[in-house]
């Protein structure tokens, strides 16, 4: 039987765009597991707290369902898929109206133990 040596979280329809999410995603994957929380720290986005809660997540399931070791981990995957969006309307001039188009991400993290 193969040896598990990754964990993944996954946070649905978290309310910020794919395309904000994923400038913030790029400063993570492949790098270690603290280097990626003190990046996600001091980023000043919604989206680097969205991530990272779902990073931490990724940890917990890592140490607790697979007993993997913190300190060896490291950020191997992560994407950021386009949820359901919402469509809403603005009143303009003249009777018209154009649309607001509020966007949702799926935020998958797969964090894997360092060879």
């Amino acid at each position: 039987m193969a040896e598990i040596t990754s964990a993944k979280a996954t946070a649905k329809t978290v309310r910020v765009s794919p395309r904000k999410t994923r400038l913030v995603v790029d400063l993570i994957r492949g790098k270690r597991v603290a280097d990626a929380i003190a990046i996600l720290k001091f980023t000043p986005t919604k989206g680097a707290v969205e991530v990272e809660k779902v990073l931490n997540s990724a940890i917990a399931n890592a140490e607790n369902n697979f007993g993997l070791e913190k300190a060896n981990l490291v950020v191997s995957e992560t994407y950021i898929n386009e949820g359901p969006t919402m469509k809403r309307f603005r009143p303009r001039a003249k009777g018209s109206a154009s649309p607001i188009n509020k966007r949702t991400s799926h935020i998958t993290v797969v964090v894997a133990e360092k060879e």
